[in-house]
Formats: structure tokens, sequence, C-alpha cells
């Protein structure tokens, strides 16, 4: 059910257990997850549109998700919206990467490529219907209250002025300008990002194989990710050292660089389909994902660079995290209690994407590979063995150290100078 003003009665002064500002991605796979376990949720969302979206996205769940997908019931949704498997193919200096080529071992793990425009309106439409979720549109958290050192709820601006909602956990799923966050005092660390992008939506962009592909060109970036409907996500990530003719020039320069992609794509032929969207400045950010009272998660905790395109999958991994750390607290009454479960979320947050993170923040300096990468990007493109390792660890399926494990390394030595 969606509304614009009201609320239900909770418990101990509460109107809700739970309180989330956001009903993207992360905050309606959180508001659908706990209120399966019983929690009462209160779902805010700035916009009045239910069919709201976000725009600049690469749109692309990765496997790391596809647990997540599974439990909230939306795959079969998807599959009839369209959403189109993300397999994936990478261009390098070596040539192409191919995970997917013919193996005699089990099939790779798969996500999807889904329009945000797709995505957001339905799993929203899955929150609005689950019992024990309120959605509340034309909601902007403006503030937050306060009781003895911990949060206990949000001031939002409505339509009608500006109300307050009491709750025993507010979650911050509202993207990497977090409201809830700035409002708490909890600081981003924040890393230069040296590459910006334009993206545009095509019809009619053949891929080879029908599959995604990337090219790393070193520095410079560029993807094409077949989507619902037909429509294939065209991006550019260029070193900002090509940013002044791309801001004197932006259709232009966009479709000078495409052209000039090994085995490009036709872009010429194809019909586009949207405006070009750009950001010039992305900086990767993350914060310490709790304080009493408050959960970040998705951007809010963490933003990392658009060039891997593993935001989507991130923001519904740790909707799921918090769910499991904190579903039995966040219905009960003790602070205590819910403050070793935001501890226990903490934890596996940090674990779980720490690493991710910092090689991230090393590769978006814009540079070519270091040694390490040059070692295992060239025996991923001579052995498909090491092509499925890779694809392994692009959709974090596996973490930095077992995609650098000692057996991985001297794998992909043994491949290179067989080559040679």
């Amino acid at each position: 059910m969606t509304k614009s003003e009201g609320t239900r009665p909770g418990g101990a002064g509460h109107d809700y257990d739970v309180v989330i500002s956001g009903s993207g991605l992360a905050g309606s796979a959180a508001a659908i997850l706990l209120a399966r376990r019983g929690v009462r949720v209160a779902l805010l969302e700035r916009r009045s549109d239910p069919g709201a979206y976000k725009v600049l996205c690469t749109h692309s769940i990765t496997a790391n998700a596809r647990p997540v997908l599974d439990e909230l019931g939306l795959v079969p949704e998807l599959e009839k919206a369209g959403a189109v498997r993300n397999d994936a193919r990478w261009y390098t200096r070596w040539g192409w990467i191919e995970p997917h080529a013919a193996y005699p071992g089990p099939e790779l793990p798969h996500g999807y490529n889904v329009r945000r425009s797709t995505l957001d309106p339905l799993i929203r439409a899955r929150a609005a219907q689950t019992p024990g979720v309120e959605l509340l549109t034309g909601h902007r958290v403006t503030g937050l209250v306060r009781e003895a050192g911990r949060t206990v709820g949000v001031r939002a601006a409505t339509s009608r002025g500006e109300r307050e909602i009491r709750a025993r956990l507010v979650i911050g799923a509202d993207g990497k300008d977090s409201a809830v966050a700035k409002s708490a005092g909890i600081p981003a660390k924040q890393y230069e990002n040296a590459r910006f992008g334009y993206l545009a939506h095509f019809r009619g962009l053949p891929l080879h194989g029908g599959i995604g592909q990337t090219w790393f060109l070193e520095p410079d970036m560029a993807y094409a990710f077949p989507n619902d409907d037909g429509v294939t996500v065209l991006a550019v990530l260029p070193d900002k050292k090509r940013l002044p003719a791309f801001r004197a020039d932006p259709e232009g320069s966009f479709l000078d660089f495409v052209r000039a992609l090994p085995d490009a794509p036709p872009v010429d032929s194809a019909e586009r389909v949207t405006k070009f969207i750009g950001t010039v400045d992305y900086p990767l950010h993350s914060r310490r994902p709790t304080a009493p009272g408050i959960a970040l998660i998705g951007d809010a905790a963490l933003t990392g660079d658009p060039l891997w395109g593993v935001g989507c999958g991130w923001a519904l991994q740790s909707a799921k995290w918090l769910t499991e750390a904190v579903a039995p607290a966040a219905a009960g009454r003790s602070d205590d209690d819910l403050d070793r479960s935001l501890a226990a979320y903490a934890r596996t947050h940090r674990r779980r994407l720490n690493g991710h993170q910092r090689l991230a923040v090393d590769y978006a300096r814009s540079r070519p590979f270091n040694p390490g990468e040059r070692l295992m990007f060239s025996a991923a493109a001579r052995d498909v063995s090491m092509a499925r390792h890779m694809y392994l660890f692009a959709a974090r399926l596996i973490g930095p150290l077992r995609f650098l494990s000692p057996s991985a390394v001297f794998r992909a030595l043994v491949i290179n100078a067989r080559h040679r």
C-alpha cells in the first residue's frame, strides 16, 4: 500500500520498528526482507512518483546478488520483463577474455542486466505489497530524532509540512549523498576518481555473441550491456585528460570514442533512444555503516567505481546482510541487543567489501595495469579456466584473496610461460 501520510501504531513509543529512507533497490529489498521476518517497516521515498528510478547506473545486477533476487522472488518477474543474463567478455591488449567459451566445467552463475526504469518500480511495488511495509511517497528526510545519544526516528518534509516518524532503527538507503548519514554526522572517506563517464541507450546495436562487452584500454574504459526491450546501454569512461573535448562536444566525442574501440559495435547504424547522460566527477567513498540506532546500506555505506558495475549487487547484498543481523532485535525492545546486531552487520560489511573497495580505489587513479593485473589478465585471455576464475571475481563471487591466491598466481605464471 502506498500512502502520502499516516502511520500505524508500533510499540514502546515507536510508530514502526524500522524506518527506511529511500525506496530504491537497497531500501525496497531491506523493507521486504525485514517485513517477512515480522518487522514493521515505514519505507520513505522523497519522490511522489512510484515509477521513479535511478538514471545514472550501469543497469547490471552481478551474480553475487542472485541469491537475494531468488529470496525476494523477483527472478520470474525480471525474466518476464525481459531482463538479460549478464554474461560478459572483456577486451585487453592480449585479446578478448571469454569466460563463457566452451568448457567442460559447470555453467557459471549469472545475474541480470535490466534498466532501472524497469527494475526500480518493480521492486518498489513488491515492497508496497508486502504485509508489514508501508510505502510513504513524497517524504524527504530533513533530520533525525534523537534521545539519550541514539537515533529514534526521522523528521520528514511532506506536501502537508514536516512530520516526525519514530522507530527503533533508522536505515539510510538514500544513496551516496545520504541525508541520514549527513544528519547523523557519519563522515565519508572520499577517494578521487580520475575518470569521468557518459552513457546512452541504443536500440538495434548488435553485440558479439549477444552478450555484454567491456574494453580495458589502459587507462580508458568502455562497456556495452544488453538490457530489456532490446535496449543496449553503451558507456565510455575516459581519463579526465579527455574531459575538455567531451565538454566541448559530448555527442561527437562519445561517438568518436566508440568508433575507435577494437571490434567496435556498429553505433552509427543503431537508434539512440535516450539523451547522453554524464558525470564528470564521481568519487568513490566509504562510510562506517552503523551508529546507535542507524544502519547504512547500498551507496549510502559504500560507493564504488561505476566502471565495475557492482553497485546494484552490493545494494541487494547489504540489505540481506543487515536483515540477517538485525531482524530479531529490530522487532524487540532491547537497545543493547540492537547495538550488538548492528555491530555484527558492520563486521560483515567490512569483511565482504573492504578488500574489493581498496582495489577499486587504486584502479580509479586511471592508470595502466600493474604487474599483478598484467599477469592475471594476460593469462585469462589465453586460457578459459583463468577466464572463468576472473569472471568469479568480477561477479564478486570470490574475494581478492582467493582471486590472487598462490595457486591462481602460479597457474597464471605457467599459462603465460607456455604461451611465450
